[in-house]
Order: structure tokens, then C-alpha cells, then sequence
């Protein structure tokens, strides 16, 4: 099987190379940026291209979505150390079959990329869905934010205070966060609120 590895770190690269390699698989080019990796794509026609996410130029999901744009039909594998369910719905949406950790050992990843080419149909990529949030859950979110209390976004709201109480609670519950901390850092996360 052939694969190209675009990546922005060049021992990353020649470390996941070798390790592929070992497992019987043929790299037939390395990219340091998405615009080198879509152009090598072209070239050489592989049958998997494993991306990382940031990287100059292009990132791997503007690269992914070139490359279905421009009709590749190959396996799209995204290979970062970025978790958030965010990402992974852009990737998923830029046609990605797969995202993938950093952190798999080569074993394990030539093995997902064998069983993804075996079924291409039944992809492997399954990000954790975002939740959506009503407008009156995005302005208690945008309150808490600001660090009010529930008394103070009810006189803003023109909500009682169990009322709002109860909207804190459907929010936690939404973005899986025991306290106002852990949902502030989730809602950032998922690209609820913008980053401090």
C-alpha cells in the first residue's frame, strides 16, 4: 500500500516513515505543508495520505478538502495531537475517513489504515458529536463566562434564579462538566465562547 506523510516536523516524519515502512507499507513522498502534500498527492497518486493538522502554509484540514475538491478518492488519515470534538467535525466535514492520536503506536495505526482499506465504506472516523445549544443556553453560557452569578443573569434575563439554576444544569449536562470551570473549558473547546 502507498502512502504519503505530510507533517511539519521532519523527525516526526522520517520516525513514522520508518515505522510504516517496517509494517509493509511503501511512502512514496513526505510534505512539510498542506499545499506540498496536495501537490506530491498529484504526483504520486497514493493510496493513503496521512495528515497532521497544523502545519504553514495550508493546514491538513484546508489540504484534505483541496484534495477531495480536486478528486481524490483515496484514504484521508488526520494524525494530530488535537482532541477537540471541534476539529474533528471540520475534518469529518473536509472528508477525512479517519483521525487518529499522535500517540497510536505504529503497530496500531498501520493496522486502522489496513482495516479502513479493507472496508473504505465503513469508516473508522467517528467524532464525538458537538452538542447544540438553544439562544438562551448561549446567553446563560456567554453570562457565566462573565462570571455572573445566577442571580445576576436572571436581572439581566428576566429569569428567576431557579430558572436560570435550571439552564446552568441542561448546560453542564451538555457539555459533560461537573462545575462552571470544567464547562467554561469545554464551551471554549467545542468553540462555544472564544478563547481568553
Amino acid at each position: 500500500m502507498r502512502l504519503l506523510i505530510a507533517d511539519d516536523h521532519p523527525l516526526f516524519r522520517i520516525g513514522l516513515r520508518a515505522a510504516l515502512e517496517k509494517e509493509g507499507f511503501t511512502v512514496v513522498g513526505e510534505a512539510g505543508d498542506g499545499l506540498e502534500a496536495v501537490r506530491l498527492v498529484e504526483i504520486y497518486e497514493p493510496e493513503v495520505v496521512i495528515l497532521d493538522i497544523r502545519m504553514p502554509n495550508m493546514d491538513g484540514i484546508e489540504a484534505c478538502a483541496e484534495l477531495r475538491r480536486k478528486g481524490y478518492q483515496g484514504l484521508v488519515v488526520m494524525l494530530t495531537t488535537f482532541t477537540e470534538a471541534a476539529i474533528q467535525n471540520k475534518a469529518a466535514s473536509a472528508g477525512a475517513n479517519a483521525y487518529f492520536s499522535k500517540e497510536v503506536s505504529p503497530a496500531e495505526l498501520a493496522r486502522r489504515i489496513q482495516r479502513l482499506t479493507a472496508n473504505p465504506d465503513d469508516s473508522t472516523f467517528t467524532p464525538p458529536p458537538v452538542p447544540s445549544l438553544t439562544p438562551r443556553e448561549q446567553e446563560v453560557l456567554d453570562l457565566l463566562a462573565k462570571g455572573l452569578t445566577a442571580r445576576e443573569m436572571g436581572e439581566i434575563l428576566g429569569l428567576k434564579p431557579d430558572t436560570v439554576r435550571d439552564y446552568l444544569k441542561r448546560l453542564y449536562g451538555k457539555l459533560d462538566a461537573g462545575n462552571r470551570i470544567e464547562a467554561l473549558e469545554q464551551a471554549r473547546r467545542l468553540g462555544f465562547l472564544d478563547s481568553p
